[in-house]
């Protein structure tokens, strides 16, 4: 602080300190590391200790899909929407960097690299390669997309990190491993995503979008840099983060692009319009006003924007003068060195000045950019698109296992999953899964998604066959229904002898209830020892029936349990219809009064007007109530704060909720396997409430659409919980599916707040989970895909499920968020699990670690897979020749440790990692450390060694050493240098310890 200090006095009375610092010449040879030139921290510039030193980051934002597909991006077709092409701005900054060893310029999205590296011939490639173990090209970020931070789920941000730094590592080597993450235009940002980073060895992390009133106090405090503890949980979790000061963009009048409109620098000594001196002085004026934001005399420029140097010589020429010019005011006084460098440059630059940085340990949601401009809308928008991702990431998790056990690697494996590896990280993207992205693109998402699915389960077809036994006369065609979420499926509803084989991609055996549609009729369940297998038939809703679009015969689901399907392994059921019999076993509709649904557990209850009102459980009854109402989205043209539209980004409701009806119409259906009560709200919102067979939480399934407009206003859907529990303005959200963290109305842990927006400006990201409680009790909802949320009045949770809008928000996507599917507004079905009881931890299980149980198991359930065997197939052969049950896990694992990653790596070997369930002290006993044996583990594998890397697999984790930085001191802070961590595990020792929250990485060598 004494030595930012010192710089900047420096600065204000640099005319009296003609020559101090300064260079003669001006050029550009001087700004350099005067040794051979490198990769890394060793080749970065050097910077002058008595100057405020310019770190000028030439770059280029690169979207995967928002206006145009990812395609028409790369290159460059449909320039009516926005003139951008990726191959050009590669093509071009090669060529550019290339004339000049000082020029510098950074890469952030693997998947446009690799796209466009592999269509190089070999000597192009060796230039790259030579450019990026020189430094002069860097990787930034390197995940296959800069994925958002609110809708994202941490497997899924997992696994596109490890796939776009393998293509990184895998083809550029130790040189292009990236050393900072680049976040720079998600809408917020979540601590489980610093976390991330951290356990993937980034060294800091830089944010281009922070909320306004946030912003102002760090520019205000000079906080605008800070030490950020991304776990309460795991140790050493400190990240060096720094928000940029023009989000991502240039200075104003420093846009030198051919997008710009900013005059370029004119040098001509005879031109009426050189107008060097003028740039050089607003300049220097810009720079002067930036570092009293900081505490270092380094600051950071992003040099660049969205699809910025298609024509990299504008930018590079330009960028040369303000070089030269800037630095030739070095002999008259000036104390300013500027300099071509990039974000891990920087990061070196501000590591060795030794200042002890403020701390941060919340996170950044939600995020405005200004009063009424709250962008948490998001957070629900496109919700179909959101639950496809989400059953995207679950068919991910089921290909990769069956490919690295499958006894046989087929050819074609690698190409198969690669398709699905590759269309799961564009989803991560910020304009993806996030829904703000224009709707021709949001079908082209889904495509290459449905595209990515039909290549994959050429891979499990094949692996299930030989785990089941291939035989060269019969090879089962093994499928999914894929229209499963109308309660539709051709194979199960047209075939009389079905094989179901239900596919547990989790480390513990799970217990998963199967739902099959199929046609009215008399059905058998029967499983591999000869038993027949409870099941019953349930009404399909005939709001799902009589949609107009549902193609499909099936009148019911058959219900039945798949008890102990083995962990990463499967077990099988034989179903059969007898036409000659009568269907005894279908659960009837019926209308009954003082309606209650339950079992041994809990017991739900319904009030006269259909609603659910109240909740036994122990013995124990509370108010619990649950609606659906509507916000009306607000509608304006833009041009004022006050007229912001609610929109694809954007949620500003008009005025408060309305509710959606007084009375709901109900139908009872009652079973020994499962109760269920179907309501029907109006004429586009109906739901299932159920509860089964030995469960201690409810299930809702929720159906709502089309969404009227036809008064010409957007709404906005909530789902709403009312209880008795005294929350006293707090509530807890997930981050990301993994920590918890306390939110409390209108309120922020960094500033005071000033809340124009009540309602969006206290809605957060739910990924997984919301919860409240007091002192006695706890009620917490879990979500199958990500949605907004919050707690607005003490005892309630509301859920976002849905919104239709008419106007734009005016953010850049250019259309109004009025999702149609089949001539009229889409519909959307989904479901929430609830659990209510207990606040107290003096016992294990807490109600926390049934709700992790079940986080993880609705996250991953047994995958089924299903086959029609009409005269293939009888159950008498189906006992003998074929292999009805299969793990490829010889000692479970123990219930608070998830098998997080199974997949076929590199040379033969798999990728393993594990991870620890639950947070510290979040229970008595699963809360603690936990130890066991890969080997014993995953004895199926045949282990020969195991190697530790860091979480991304991109560096072993031996090899790991992150830049350390000094946080003011405080009574919570953790000194990381003090923190005892694991000794990298390697080799033969096979015994690993996984503390709260910790994920650990492996390569595994097979014998």
């Amino acid at each position: 602080m004494e030595n930012r200090n010192k710089i900047f006095l420096l600065l204000v009375v640099q005319c009296l300190l003609v020559g101090i610092g300064a260079n003669p010449t001006g050029s550009k040879e001087s700004f350099i590391s005067q040794h051979t030139a490198q990769c890394g921290y060793e080749g970065c510039p050097i910077v002058k200790e008595n100057m405020l030193n310019v770190h000028l980051v030439a770059h280029t934002h690169d979207d995967v899909g928002w206006l145009k597909t990812v395609d028409q991006y790369y290159y460059g077709s449909r320039s009516s929407i926005q003139k951008a092409g990726v191959q050009y701005i590669l093509d071009s900054v090669i060529q550019e960097l290339l004339k000049d060893s000082t020029r510098r310029f950074i890469f952030v999205e693997s998947a446009f690299m690799q796209k466009w590296y592999t269509e190089q011939n070999q000597e192009m490639r060796e230039i790259v390669k030579n450019l990026v173990d020189e430094g002069r090209l860097e990787f930034i970020g390197g995940a296959w997309s800069m994925n958002d931070e609110a809708s994202v789920h941490y497997q899924s941000v997992i696994d596109q990190f490890t796939w776009g730094l393998r293509f990184l590592n895998d083809t550029f080597g130790e040189c292009g491993r990236p050393r900072a993450g680049w976040q720079i235009d998600p809408f917020g940002h979540s601590r489980e995503q610093g976390s991330l980073f951290v356990q993937m060895g980034y060294d800091g992390l830089f944010q281009g979008r922070l909320d306004f009133q946030d912003k102002s106090n760090r520019i205000a405090k000079q906080t605008m840099e800070m030490m950020w503890k991304t776990s309460d949980s795991l140790e050493s979790s400190e990240l060096f983060t720094s928000g940029l000061y023009y989000i991502y963009a240039p200075p104003p009048g420093f846009c030198f692009d051919v997008l710009c409109n900013d005059d370029p620098i004119i040098d001509g000594p005879y031109s009426k319009d050189n107008n060097v001196k003028e740039k050089v002085d607003l300049f220097l004026d810009t720079v002067h006003n930036m570092s009293r934001t900081f505490l270092t005399n380094n600051i950071i420029l992003t040099m660049g924007e969205d699809f910025h140097y298609q024509d990299a010589n504008m930018w590079f020429k330009n960028l040369d003068k303000l070089i030269r010019y800037t630095n030739a005011r070095q002999s008259e006084g000036s104390l300013v060195n500027v300099f071509y460098s990039t974000p891990s440059c920087y990061l070196k630059a501000v590591q060795e000045a030794h200042v002890e940085w403020p701390t941060k340990s919340d996170d950044f949601f939600p995020y405005a950019s200004d009063p009424t401009a709250f962008w948490t809308g998001y957070f629900t928008s496109r919700p179909t698109q959101k639950r496809y991702e989400r059953e995207g990431n679950h068919f991910l998790q089921v290909c990769k296992q069956l490919s690295a056990i499958a006894p046989t690697k087929e050819t074609f494996y690698e190409a198969h999953l690669t398709a699905l590896r590759d269309v799961m990280g564009v989803m991560q993207h910020h304009d993806a899964i996030t829904g703000t992205e224009k709707q021709h693109v949001a079908d082209d998402y889904a495509r290459m998604l449905y595209e990515g699915f039909e290549a994959c389960s050429v891979n499990t077809r094949s692996a299930l066959n030989q785990l089941a036994g291939e035989r060269d006369t019969l090879k089962f065609d093994w499928g999914y229904c894929k229209q499963a979420n109308i309660s539709a499926c051709v194979m199960t509803e047209n075939s009389d002898n079905i094989l179901v084989l239900l596919y547990n991609p989790l480390g513990h055996s799970s217990n998963d209830f199967v739902r099959l549609p199929v046609k009215e009729g008399h059905y058998l369940v029967r499983n591999d020892r000869g038993q027949t297998v409870a099941s019953t038939l349930i009404p399909i809703p005939s709001s799902v029936t009589d949609l107009p679009f549902r193609e499909s015969e099936a009148t019911h689901e058959l219900v039945f349990q798949g008890e102990q399907v083995a962990p990463v392994g499967y077990k099988s059921y034989y179903v059969s219809k007898d036409e000659s019999k009568k269907s005894s076993s279908s659960a009837e509709m019926r209308q009954e009064d003082n309606v209650s649904i339950g079992n041994e557990h809990l017991t739900v209850h319904f009030d006269e007007n259909g609603f659910m009102n109240m909740i036994s459980i122990h013995g124990e009854t509370h108010a619990l109530k649950q609606n659906f109402l509507y916000y009306d989205g607000a509608l304006g043209n833009n041009e004022e704060f006050r007229n912001r539209s609610s929109g694809a980004y954007i949620f500003r409701p008009n005025g408060t909720e309305k509710t959606v009806t007084d009375v709901v119409e109900i139908q009872v259906v009652k079973s020994d396997l499962v109760q269920e009560v179907h309501q029907i709200f109006n004429e586009w919102i109906s739901q299932v409430i159920r509860v089964y067979a030995g469960q201690e939480h409810v299930e809702l399934e929720w159906l709502v659409g089309p969404i009227p407009i036809d008064d010409v206003i957007g709404k906005e859907i909530i789902s709403r919980f009312e209880s008795d529990i005294k929350s006293d303005g707090a509530f807890y959200t997930d981050s990301n599916g993994r920590e918890m963290l306390r939110r409390v109305r209108n309120y922020r842990e960094t500033w005071e707040l000033d809340l124009v927006e009540p309602v969006s400006g206290n809605y957060y990201p739910i990924t997984a989970k919301i919860a409240i409680e007091d002192d006695q009790s706890r009620l917490a909802v879990l979500n199958d895909r990500a949605q907004g949320g919050s707690s607005l009045v003490d005892g309630q949770l509301e859920l976002m499920v849905h919104r239709r809008l008419l106007r734009d928000d005016a953010f850049g996507v250019g259309e109004a968020l009025n999702e149609t599917q089949y001539g009229t507004g889409l519909v959307a079905r989904g479901k929430h699990w609830l659990f209510f009881g207990s606040s107290q931890k003096d016992a294990s299980p807490t109600l926390q670690a049934k709700e992790r149980f079940l986080q993880n198991k609705v996250l991953l359930p047994s995958w089924p897979f299903v086959t029609p065997v009409d005269n293939l197939l009888t159950y008498d052969d189906y006992l003998s020749n074929f292999r009805n049950i299969y793990s490829a896990i010889a000692q479970q694992l123990p219930a608070n440790v998830n098998l997080l990653t199974l997949e076929p790596w590199k040379d033969g070997t798999v990728l393993v990692r594990f991870e620890h369930l639950f947070e510290k002290n979040e229970d008595p006993v699963y809360s603690q450390v936990v130890r066991i044996n890969v080997r014993n583990v995953l004895f199926a594998l045949n282990i020969e060694s195991i190697h530790e890397t860091t979480l991304a697999a991109n560096q072993w984790k031996m090899d790991s050493q992150r830049l350390q930085f000094s946080a003011e001191s405080s009574a919570n802070e953790i000194n990381p240098k003090q923190q005892v961590e694991h000794v990298p595990q390697d080799s033969t020792d096979f015994d690993i310890e996984l503390q709260p929250m910790e994920i650990r990485t492996f390569v595994v060598k097979r014998r």
